[in-house]
């Protein structure tokens, strides 16, 4: 069975995906604050493969609301 990104699950499911801790993330590209730089840089997950990558994010942050 394989993940529809679309619709948010797998084919022939009604379910929506929910993310396992053994899941792999899907590869992405994200701007980040690199602290010993002290400026924004564009991330890569694919740059860390074969390493530990903590993902850590919070969806409402920074809105100023």
């Amino acid at each position: 069975m394989e993940f529809n990104w679309r619709e948010g699950h797998f084919d022939g499911s009604l379910q929506p995906f929910c993310a396992q801790t053994t899941d792999m993330a899907p590869l992405f590209e994200a701007e980040a604050y690199d602290h010993a730089e002290k400026k924004i840089k564009k991330l890569r997950l694919e740059s860390y493969r074969g390493s530990w990558v903590i993902l850590f994010f919070y969806a409402s942050d920074f809105t100023f609301v």
